[in-house]
């Protein structure tokens, strides 16, 4: 993420280590990244559309994970891992990657969440990894978590 925002930046600070991020129901890493921009004129639109997609819902180098998400996934992510935000008239914006989702339908309701696998990955663990993702999704909706 810092390598993409660089070329955009005058000065860049990314810690060397993510930290650990609680929530009610999961514990993400995270990494805060600051920067001030060389150009103001690049608005924030623009800054998302470098980031993404973000090496969370693709992987890394970005190409060949890529090429092996779209070999491998037998779906159409739709919506899933992408962009949603504001940008105002000014270019200030806040981007966000949807990475827990749902298309609604009339009878129907399709849940979108992932796991970030690596060589490492326990199959066991990813299962009830994303089941405790679908659940936060499922509780928001007023649903039942089975």
């Amino acid at each position: 993420m810092a390598e993409a925002l660089r070329p955009y930046c005058r000065t860049l600070s990314a810690p060397t280590r993510p930290r650990l991020v609680s929530t009610p129901t999961m514990w993400h890493l995270g990494t805060t990244i600051t920067g001030e921009l060389a150009d103001p004129d690049v608005t924030a639109l623009h800054l998302a559309a470098a980031l993404h997609p973000t090496p969370a819902i693709c992987g890394t180098p970005t190409d060949s994970a890529r090429r092996l998400v779209t070999e491998l996934e037998r779906f159409d992510r739709g919506y899933y891992a992408g962009a949603v935000g504001w940008t105002n008239a000014d270019g200030d914006g806040e981007w966000a990657v949807s990475i827990r989702c749902a298309e609604v339908a009339e009878h129907s309701l399709r849940l979108y969440a992932g796991g970030g696998i690596v060589p490492e990955s326990d199959p066991e663990a990813e299962l009830e990894e994303t089941s405790a993702k679908f659940a936060t999704l499922l509780r928001a909706m007023g649903l039942p978590q089975e």
